[in-house]
């Protein structure tokens, strides 16, 4: 996925999620200052960028995005780490593991 690709979903995601115009979504833009989005807001980014990504964020990495352009940046380097594997945080069990047999 391209800079200019990650750049367009994450305005999709603000335009549909918090009702913004797209014209105010600039690299330079605050998150919380000059989109006003909240703590609660971040976190329904981060949800929905998971499906880009493929992993759930790191959360003290989270924290410190304070910009789009950070959050693209962000986006980029959890792209470049690869999805989660199965049995990683946030990942779903492998259900054979739960029962503790192999169907093999």
């Amino acid at each position: 996925m391209t800079r200019d690709e990650i750049q367009a979903r994450i305005t999709e995601i603000l335009v549909e999620s918090f009702e913004l115009e797209a014209s105010e979504i600039q690299p330079e833009s605050t998150l919380y200052e000059e989109l006003d989005l909240d703590s609660i807001d971040a976190i329904d980014i981060f949800v929905q960028l998971r499906e880009v990504t493929g992993r759930r964020p790191d959360p003290e990495e989270a924290r410190k995005v304070r910009t789009v352009q950070e959050l693209i940046e962000f986006v980029e380097a959890e792209i470049a780490k690869g999805p989660e594997a199965e049995g990683e945080a946030g990942a779903p069990p492998d259900p054979r593991a739960l029962f503790g047999k192999d169907d093999d």
